[in-house]
């Protein structure tokens, strides 16, 4: 599976939020955790971008976004190749 990765401004465009608040849900757990590049690169894969706007449509409250946040986090690493 090939996944895209989305830098902050792709990111702010999609969700309406502001740099801050992308930040500050992240730390809340209600927003997935960029992937760090570099040193001071970071982006966010865009399904897990797109499972929180699809969460947000059906209306999910703060502890369902927890939920799914979560979960992605574990997909994400699940997915990591050993080393």
């Amino acid at each position: 599976m090939s996944t895209r990765l989305l830098r902050l401004s792709a990111v702010l465009e999609r969700t309406g939020y502001s740099r801050s608040a992308i930040y500050a849900r992240a730390n809340a757990g209600l927003f997935p955790r960029p992937v760090p590049l570099g040193l001071r690169t970071a982006a966010w894969p865009e399904h897990e971008v797109e499972a929180v706007l699809r969460a947000h449509l059906r209306e999910a409250n703060d502890e369902e976004l927890r939920r799914l946040v979560a979960e992605l986090r574990k997909q994400r690493h699940e997915s990591r190749p050993e080393a």
